[in-house]
C-alpha cells in the first residue's frame, strides 16, 4: 500500500446546505480540465466518515471532512497496482481532487472541483440503476472460491434466468431448470434438472460450480448490472446481459 499526499488550498463559503452523502455512491458523468480516460469511470463510496475511490486502476480511501463548502481527505491510502500511464495520471488527479476541493450538491448530482479540475457525478442508482433480478438474464463472470477468484474460461457461456418462481440455467455445459423463489436478499433454490451431456473439463468446471452455488437457500446482492449469489465460501458473479 502506499498514502498519496494531496496538496491543499483554502476557501470559504456561508454555510451551504451539507451535503448528504453517507451510504452512497457516486459515479462521474462529466469532468472539465481533464479528460476521462476512455472507458473509465470514476467512483465514489461514503461511509460514515470514509470515502473510497477508484478510477479504473487503484482503489484509495480514507477519512474525510466537510467545513462549509470545502471537502478534505487530504492522506489518501491506496493501493500500488500499475496501470497504463493515463490511467495513472487520472489516478494523481484524482487524488489531488480529493484532498481538498469545493463541494456542491443539488439532488443526486454531486460536484467536486479545485483550481484545475470540475468533477461532476450522480447517485448510482440513479446513474445506474439496479437491473431487475427477474427477467434479466444474467450471465456468469467470475467464480470465488474462498479467496480464489476465477474468470470463466474462453469458450463457456453460463447465465440464468428467473421468469416467476422458474429457473431457466444453462450451467456451462448442461442446460435444465428448477424452481426458486426470491426474496429481498436470499433465493431459495428448488432441485435441479439438468440434461446429463459429457463435459470436457473447462464447462465441466464452470457447472459443478454454479451446480454447487444454486442450492437451498443462499444470500444475493444486487448492484446496477452486477448479481452476485454466496453460498458459504464460494460466489457467482453474473452480468447482466446487454
Amino acid at each position: 500500500m502506499a498514502t498519496i499526499v494531496a496538496a491543499c488550498s483554502s476557501g470559504s463559503s456561508d454555510n451551504p446546505p451539507a451535503p448528504t452523502l453517507n451510504d452512497r455512491t457516486f459515479l462521474s458523468t462529466d469532468a472539465s480540465g481533464v479528460a476521462l480516460v476512455p472507458g473509465s469511470r470514476i467512483r465514489l463510496l461514503f461511509d460514515q466518515d470514509e470515502v473510497s475511490a477508484s478510477g479504473a486502476c487503484n482503489t484509495m480511501g480514507g477519512p474525510y471532512k466537510i467545513a462549509g463548502d470545502r471537502f478534505s481527505a487530504p492522506r489518501l491510502v491506496t493501493t500500488d497496482m500499475g496501470c497504463e500511464a493515463p490511467l495513472m495520471q487520472q489516478d494523481q488527479w484524482l487524488a489531488n481532487l480529493l484532498g481538498n476541493a469545493k463541494i456542491a450538491q443539488v439532488g443526486d448530482t454531486l460536484v467536486l472541483g479545485n483550481e484545475q479540475v470540475t468533477l461532476t457525478l450522480q447517485d448510482r442508482e440513479v446513474a445506474d440503476p439496479d437491473r431487475p433480478i427477474a427477467g434479466t438474464m444474467w450471465l456468469l463472470d467470475s467464480i470465488v472460491d474462498g479467496p480464489t477468484v476465477s474468470s470463466v474460461p474462453a469458450g463457456v457461456t453460463a447465465s440464468i434466468q428467473i421468469v416467476g418462481d422458474q429457473l431457466q440455467l444453462n450451467a456451462g455445459c448442461n442446460i435444465g431448470s428448477g424452481t426458486v423463489a426470491v426474496t429481498a436478499d436470499m433465493l431459495a433454490f428448488g432441485p435441479l434438472m439438468l440434461t446429463k451431456r459429457a463435459c470436457q473439463p473447462g464447462p465441466s468446471s464452470v457447472e459443478e460450480a454454479v451446480t454447487k452455488v444454486l442450492s437451498g437457500s443462499v444470500e444475493y446482492t444486487l448492484e446496477a448490472d452486477r448479481l452476485t449469489i454466496v453460498s458459504g465460501g464460494s460466489n457467482l458473479v453474473f452480468r447482466a446481459a446487454p
